[in-house]
């Protein structure tokens, strides 16, 4: 059974203590020159877990990661020229 995840983006001052972060859920990158980490963390707890994210003195902004929402399959509407490219 797979569990619904969300992603979170979390802007934070100190990286040694966004360590911490992974009690929350798994972090899955932690940018050193930008300070912000990538965690996922259950979907069905995400409204408790953003409260808990924003108390700590470390956490200076909590995003929604939209990348699921993104669209993967492309369509394409042209005809395949790589016959045309063929030796």
């Amino acid at each position: 059974m797979i569990t619904e995840r969300t992603g979170l983006i979390i802007w934070v001052t100190d990286l040694k203590a966004a360590k911490n972060l992974e009690r929350f859920g798994s972090v899955h990158y932690m940018s050193k020159k930008m300070h912000y980490v990538v965690l996922y963390i259950h979907a069905s707890r995400y409204d408790e877990t953003v409260r808990q994210l924003q108390k700590l003195a470390y956490v200076r902004k909590v995003e929604r990661s939209y990348r699921g929402e993104i669209k993967t399959e492309y369509e394409s509407h042209g005809p395949d020229k790589s016959k045309f490219y063929t030796l």
